[in-house]
């Protein structure tokens, strides 16, 4: 709780243009362990997320084109992206077209990434990492390997239960 509790700190100087993390921060800090631990993961991932909206925002891609393009990357399945956010098949298909005429997808039968739309999600990921990058540097790499081996077990008994689909790549990212 100690360690991700640090890297979340640094992150509450810097709410600028990321407001779900901003609301979260600014809510106190809890004192028993096990909320203190939640408290910063909510607010590592927030801190994220937000920074991830930007890049996708960046990229011109709206939140229905941007499930679209994750789940042609093949990480996903579409369904499981459409039905939990609860767009519909017409919404879904009208956003394959849309990202198609922009040359993020291919033209074949299955949902696929362009080369130029690989090469562009690359961008937004990286985008991504570099503005979540500063609770990380500030704690530097082997508290960083600590508090990831510290925190997998729970991710993956999560996992388990709230999304049985990602056990596998989860458990292969913990090796």
């Amino acid at each position: 709780a100690e360690l991700a509790r640090t890297a979340a700190e640094v992150t509450t100087r810097h709410p600028q243009g990321r407001p779900l993390f901003a609301a979260h921060a600014a809510l106190p800090w809890p004192s028993a362990p096990h909320l203190v631990l939640w408290h910063a993961q909510t607010l590592l991932r927030e801190f994220r997320g937000d920074g991830h909206v930007a890049a996708l925002l960046a990229a011109g891609l709206s939140g229905l084109e941007a499930l679209v393009a994750h789940a042609a990357t093949g990480d996903i399945d579409a369904k499981v992206l459409r039905d939990s956010r609860a767009w519909t098949p017409e919404q879904w298909e009208q956003a394959v077209r849309d990202l198609r005429e922009r040359g993020w997808l291919d033209d074949g039968p299955h949902l696929a990434l362009t080369e130029d739309g690989m090469r562009r999600r690359a961008e937004i990921e990286d985008t991504t990492d570099r503005l979540a990058a500063l609770p990380y540097l500030t704690i530097g790499p082997a508290a960083c390997a600590e508090l990831r081996s510290l925190v997998r077990p729970f991710s993956l008994a999560l996992a388990k239960d709230l999304m049985p689909w990602a056990v596998d790549r989860l458990s292969e990212q913990s090796t």
